[in-house]
């Protein structure tokens, strides 16, 4: 990246509270009385444009299904009638959905379980579900071509959801969704986490990552790259973080500064995070504001090695930590496993064989590691304690996120589904 358009970590950095919401962020029922409602997981399947629900620990049984496009015909027609959306529309077809429309990229339930918000990549917006029904209650489209990764506030009351072909994020009423606020990121914004206190937002953005100048001398042109962190109430920016700078002071000049999932330790001094094209992940001393440990994790020896043929410039995506923040679970995503890996010394458990998993999740009793295997069409659980598989449950077509949340307690799917 040019020099110029490098950042600097600004001072207020060690007076942030950075902590990250556990397990339950999905959706605070602070709002409801919770004897009405059931913790779930949302497990959004991208490719056909549906949502499965299941049990949040135990069996991790399915509760019901919800259409998360009733309205394609209809933003299908404004598509085709306009040029520029039609073009965007089949880029995204061709690009970053490997040749199918993205329907379901991610999601949180409201705090009284009555409705799911969605992103919806290839229709550029966000929907609110109303989960009795299947019924749109709002629709609010994003700048720019495409909606993607979401976050909710620790109450349940915003989201924020990235719109990443326009570099803004949108904060949104998870109610009503009222546009709150929004701000800019660097190029093609990705994760973004609250803190839990809810006066922070931190944004990822990851760049061009469907080019094929994939070779580490042609990094700089896959765009501006950093972490944005804004307060949740202003949504002014507080600290740009560039990780091109950390990595090069400890070597890794060839890494990608592309930052992919992340998660915070229980205890906010920590971040562990994803790049682009690596098996592996790093950890970030928030206060040291410095790159602390790098692992490496194991290569499947049948991955290719050219990659331009790994997706969306992905080697593994996808992490999370239990509850104590003893263990991490991390997706290999194109080396094809997931493993469990002591978060004191770093060292990786057996590798429990996924097809192409995509995201890794906590369960509600945060007994286990829930990863979705967009290859196979299943969600499966590995147990934080052994690094063990513990089931498979089937779902649909390219599973991707998977979020806790809640439904009705007597909620087993949309009327007339």
């Amino acid at each position: 990246m040019p020099a110029s358009r490098s950042r600097h970590l600004c001072s207020v950095a060690a007076a942030l509270v950075l902590t990250v919401a556990g397990p339950a962020t999905a959706a605070s029922a602070a709002s409801s009385d919770a004897s009405d409602l059931r913790e779930v997981l949302f497990v959004g399947n991208n490719w056909d444009g549906t949502a499965d629900v299941i049990k949040s620990s135990g069996d991790f049984a399915k509760v019901g299904r919800i259409n998360v496009i009733p309205d394609k015909d209809q933003r299908m027609a404004e598509i085709n009638a306009d040029p520029i959306k039609w073009i965007y529309f089949m880029a995204i077809r061709n690009s970053v959905g490997e040749g199918h429309d993205q329907f379901a990229d991610d999601m949180y339930s409201t705090p009284d379980g009555k409705s799911v918000v969605v992103s919806r990549p290839s229709f550029a917006d966000v929907v609110s579900i109303d989960l009795a029904t299947g019924k749109i209650n709002w629709r609010v489209p994003v700048s720019g071509y495409r909606a993607d990764h979401m976050a909710v506030s620790p109450d349940g009351a915003r989201v924020a959801v990235s719109a990443s072909t326009a570099n803004t994020v949108h904060v949104l009423d998870i109610g009503t969704g009222r546009q709150l606020g929004s701000f800019a990121t660097g190029d093609k914004p990705h994760e973004n986490i609250f803190t839990k206190d809810g006066k922070y937002i931190w944004n990822m953005a990851i760049g061009d990552v469907n080019t094929a100048l994939d070779d580490p001398g042609w990094d700089w042109t896959k765009g501006d790259r950093h972490i944005t962190v804004v307060d949740a109430t202003t949504y002014k920016q507080v600290k740009v973080i560039d990780m091109r700078q950390r990595l090069d002071a400890i070597g890794l000049k060839d890494f990608s500064d592309a930052v992919r999932p992340a998660v915070f330790s229980p205890d906010e001094s920590k971040l562990y995070f994803q790049v682009s094209f690596f098996n592996g992940f790093l950890e970030y001393d928030v206060a040291a504001d410095k790159i602390t440990r790098v692992k490496t994790l194991p290569k499947n020896p049948a991955t290719s090695e050219d990659r331009t043929t790994w997706v969306n410039d992905s080697r593994h995506h996808g992490i999370s930590m239990n509850p104590a923040g003893t263990k991490l679970c991390v997706a290999g995503t194109m080396d094809d496993y997931a493993t469990v890996v002591d978060r004191a010394t770093l060292q990786e458990g057996t590798p429990v064989p996924a097809s192409k998993p995509y995201w890794a999740t906590v369960s509600g009793d945060g007994k286990d590691c829930i990863v979705s295997e967009s290859g196979a069409d299943q969600v499966t659980a590995i147990d934080f304690a052994t690094g063990r598989k513990v089931t498979s449950i089937p779902v649909g077509d390219h599973p991707q996120r998977v979020r806790l949340g809640h439904v009705q307690a007597d909620w087993t799917g949309p009327s007339g589904s």
